[in-house]
């Protein structure tokens, strides 16, 4: 894997470049649809490619328990399996030891889970998760981390940065794999002299790229901003970063200027799946009865699928009848939307008018309210057994 930046912008610290993985490139910022059990829900390979996926995100904890690391490989990898001929980057199951919390267990060995499907117990170690995405086959491998909530005692914080930095260390040990790249997992939480401090450990074990984790679990967005801008500065300029587990339009364009270049979050796929769309206004609920006679597009001027043939009136119509293609049009326009944001946002780097481009995107979009986005968010974890809110 190599990674080049092209362009910068003036005033922020964002940026467009261009990473190279054996299975194809990606042009940064780019962001990662959610196909965690080896497909985006809803959709077929060529529909994610269609609306302008250039990489997937794969999942090893869910893969590793349906159906099976074995099975996979046997099957000829990841790839193969899936039908998807571009990369795939796998999240090592680190954030399931903390959204899955009530089923695991963590310790200096590792995190003992209990499966969700059938209760039987399974032992992650490092050295487990990176021998299971070395044999899935993904392009680019995450170290395995222990992520803790906001609000945790600073010390707990760092017991989990510590973790995660022995863990890194068995995981480089491990990783043998020539054709795919191994990214470290920063830690920290909020803390500015934490992220300082896990920055320079994974510095110094010259990992391919930086994945940064513990963010986006229930932090002011200000914070958010904050740390990532920060934590962006002290990482290397010739190397990726990622910010795991952000996708609500107004946090890409802001983490893009805090110098981020590939996001992961399976945000929009699941609230289409409820029937909420982006616009440059910010989401509508198609649900509404306001929409019951409307003889037009999600967003006029869309170029996806769903705005080119279908009306918001047909749109109502599929989801108050409960039929399924209602969820399959709704997430394309939603990934569509997203993806084609961050063509945007690349091409505004490019073209060095980033700075106006974030100002007018921002000045028009209104974002959900971040009391009541959390709230949301509290229930439908309760609903869900507290499952992964980044899963589909």
């Amino acid at each position: 894997m190599t990674f080049q930046v092209s362009a910068r912008c003036q005033t922020s610290q964002a940026r467009a470049g261009v990473l190279v993985t054996p299975h194809g490139q990606v042009f940064t910022p780019a962001f990662l649809p959610v196909a965690t059990r080896g497909s985006v829900r809803a959709l077929t390979p060529e529909e994610a490619a269609d609306v302008g996926a250039s990489i997937l995100l794969a999942n090893t904890y869910h893969l590793y328990l349906q159906p099976g690391i074995e099975t996979v490989e046997r099957l000829g990898g990841l790839h193969a399996f899936m039908v998807w001929p571009g990369p795939i980057l796998t999240d090592s199951g680190g954030f399931q030891a903390f959204s899955l919390g009530y089923l695991n267990k963590v310790s200096e060995e590792g995190v003992l889970f209990r499966s969700h499907i059938d209760g039987n117990e399974h032992l992650f170690t490092p050295e487990g998760a990176v021998d299971y995405q070395e044999r899935l086959g993904a392009d680019v491998a995450l170290c395995l981390d222990e992520c803790v909530a906001h609000g945790e005692p600073e010390e707990r914080v760092r017991q989990a940065m510590e973790r995660t930095h022995r863990w890194a260390e068995r995981c480089v040990q491990t990783h043998q794999r020539e054709d795919q790249a191994l990214f470290g997992v920063l830690q920290g939480g909020v803390y500015r002299h934490l992220r300082e401090e896990s920055a320079r450990f994974f510095l110094a074990q010259d990992m391919d790229g930086y994945s940064i984790g513990g963010l986006a679990v229930g932090e002011p967005k200000a914070d958010m901003y904050d740390v990532t801008r920060y934590t962006c500065a002290l990482l290397p300029d010739d190397r990726p970063r990622h910010l795991l587990g952000v996708g609500s339009p107004e946090d890409l364009v802001e983490c893009v200027a805090c110098g981020v270049d590939l996001f992961d979050c399976a945000l929009p796929t699941r609230i289409a799946r409820n029937g909420a769309l982006f616009t440059r206004e910010g989401r509508v609920d198609l649900t509404r009865a306001r929409f019951r006679e409307v003889d037009g597009p999600v967003e006029d001027g869309c170029d996806c699928y769903t705005c080119r043939n279908f009306s918001l009136a047909y749109l109502h119509h599929l989801f108050k009848a409960r039929e399924l293609l209602g969820l399959r049009l709704a997430t394309i326009h939603n990934l569509r939307f997203v993806l084609r944001l961050m063509e945007e946002v690349r091409g505004a780097i490019v073209r060095g008018v980033f700075p106006a481009f974030r100002e007018r995107f921002l000045a028009r979009y209104r974002p959900t309210d971040e009391r009541a986005r959390n709230v949301q968010k509290e229930k439908w974890l309760r609903q869900r057994g507290g499952s992964d809110p980044r899963e589909p």
